[in-house]
Parts: structure tokens; sequence; C-alpha cells
């Protein structure tokens, strides 16, 4: 016989997440933040924000960060300091990786060479997309991806871009080449 006496006093959420779940995600959950080497650059409006480029899984990412948030939008930075962070870079980067970086601002500029950036090209699905080094209006630079779409053309992806660490010395050394960043010099072992 069945029991009709209500079953066994437990019910199921009919939420898709338990209530701490939500909880979290309602809050906000703090960005992944790996072993990273970081600068400081200023604001058109005078406020200091940080610039960390950060070993992430799969590659490696550079971004703005305000406080302890990483911003939604392509880094942009002074030349300097972006030569700065990477040649730092070997503090954080498997040694493979920390030596492409490092070779990529060795490379002396080509006057023979035009352009206002440096770029790695990739794909991305079924669309071709650049890893950009691009000088802009105020001097500074901006890494970001873009990406060409059928019938609209390229696209910035203005977010901060996470690629492999030879993508980016790819894009660096071609903007090095370009005169956009000064050559390194890379130190000796002693």
């Amino acid at each position: 016989m069945l029991d009709s006496g209500g079953g066994s006093g437990r019910r199921r959420s009919t939420g898709s997440r338990p209530k701490q779940a939500r909880g979290a995600a309602e809050r906000g959950v703090p960005a992944f933040s790996g072993p990273h080497v970081a600068g400081q650059a200023r604001r058109d409006d005078g406020g200091l924000f940080l610039i960390r480029l950060e070993r992430v899984p799969g590659g490696v990412r550079l971004g703005e960060w305000h406080g302890s948030a990483l911003a939604k939008r392509a880094p942009v930075l002074p030349a300097d300091e972006l030569a700065d962070l990477v040649a730092r870079s070997s503090e954080i980067l498997q040694p493979r990786d920390a030596d492409r970086m490092a070779a990529a601002l060795a490379i002396g500029s080509d006057p023979a060479l035009e352009g206002e950036a440096g770029v790695s090209r990739g794909r991305s699905g079924d669309f071709k997309e650049e890893l950009r080094v691009e000088r802009l209006e105020d001097g500074q630079l901006r890494v970001a991806r873009w990406v060409l779409r059928p019938a609209v053309g390229w696209e910035l992806q203005d977010a901060p871009p996470m690629l492999p660490a030879a993508r980016y010395a790819e894009a660096l050394s071609d903007a090095a080449r370009r005169g956009l960043i000064a050559p390194v010099a890379q130190a000796q072992p002693s």
C-alpha cells in the first residue's frame, strides 16, 4: 500500500540555485587573480589605477584594476609602463614564456615600417582576429583584441585581452619594430 502521509517531509527547492549560491552571485564574485606584476597609470581625471600583467590559466592577461575589480575594457597605458611590466614578467611566467616576452622588447625599431599598431594575427573560430598594441591620439598604448566580422569589418573587443604569451610577444616585437615601444636592454646573468 502507498503511504499518503505526505512523504519524507523534505521539499525540493523550486529555484535553480541554492540560497547560498544566489547570495554569492548577487554580491559579485571577485575576478580571478593569478601571479602578476603591477604598475600604475593615471586616468584623464587624474585618478590612479593599477595595470597588471597576470599569468592566468591558458596564458597571460593584461588588465586595468580599479580597487579590487578588473575593469571590463582594454587596458590603456604609457609605453614605458608597458615595457616595464614586460621586463618584470620573468617573475611570474614560465621561463620559456618569459624569454619570449623579454626578447620581444630587445628589438630595435625599423624606420621602413609604417603603421600605428604592432599586431599578432590569429583566428577566433571562423573569424580572423588580431592582438594589437596600438598608439592612441594621446600617445598612450592600448592593448586589445580586434575581430574581423564578415560584412562589418574590424571590431574592437573592449575587454582585457587574455591570450598565450607567444601572442603577446609577437604583438610586442612588432610594436617595438614600429617604434611604439623603446627597446629594453636584457639583463645579463651575473
